[in-house]
């Protein structure tokens, strides 16, 4: 996880780096460990005023491809910037009309150890035709939590950012009072 400060700086790279007029909307930057995902709005086409809800969706789902499509060599070359820079992959999304679409992203491996009545809720879902594998299983459990507990992990995150400002004034800071007994 990275801190306040380092996020606010990486989405600052960003709102630079990418071209004028690529956004309708300045982007919002997530980050991970593995990757950046990168959104931002663009415009809505216009439709008739009497337009029905399946012409809508369609509508803007064209959008966001067309935007996909047509700034694919821009984003290219931000995305081969920053992950020189940050040593990051980066994928890309759009926001158009209240739809919401992230292209190619990473799928990071992430290896666990479970007792047998954790196996078990997993072979359930596996069994019961959810997901095809315990690996999907899991990734299952871990979208259904996401959903369910965003302002509880968000509290989670702003309490560890506190823990590293706390940590930052502590006595192991580089100019701590013990090196200077010890010069």
């Amino acid at each position: 996880m990275i801190t306040a400060e380092q996020h606010e700086q990486l989405r600052g790279w960003f709102s630079g780096r990418i071209p004028d007029g690529l956004y309708e909307r300045p982007v919002e930057v997530v980050v991970d460990r593995e990757e950046i995902t990168v959104i931002g709005r663009v415009p809505e086409p216009k439709l008739a005023d009497d337009a029905s809800p399946a012409e809508r969706a369609a509508a803007l789902d064209g959008r966001i491809q067309e935007f996909r499509e047509r700034t694919r060599d821009e984003r290219i070359a931000v995305a081969r910037e920053a992950e020189h820079r940050y040593g990051r992959k980066v994928s890309w999304g759009a926001e158009c009309g209240g739809r919401r679409a992230v292209f190619t992203q990473v799928a990071a491996p992430v290896m666990t150890r479970l007792k047998q009545p954790e196996r078990q809720v997993l072979d359930t879902l596996v069994a019961g035709g959810v997901a095809r594998s315990r690996s999907d299983a899991l990734a299952w459990c871990v979208r259904l939590v996401q959903s369910h507990t965003d302002d509880w992990l968000g509290e989670l995150r702003d309490s560890l950012e506190r823990v590293r400002e706390v940590r930052a004034q502590g006595p192991d800071r580089a100019s701590g009072p013990a090196e200077e007994e010890n010069a």
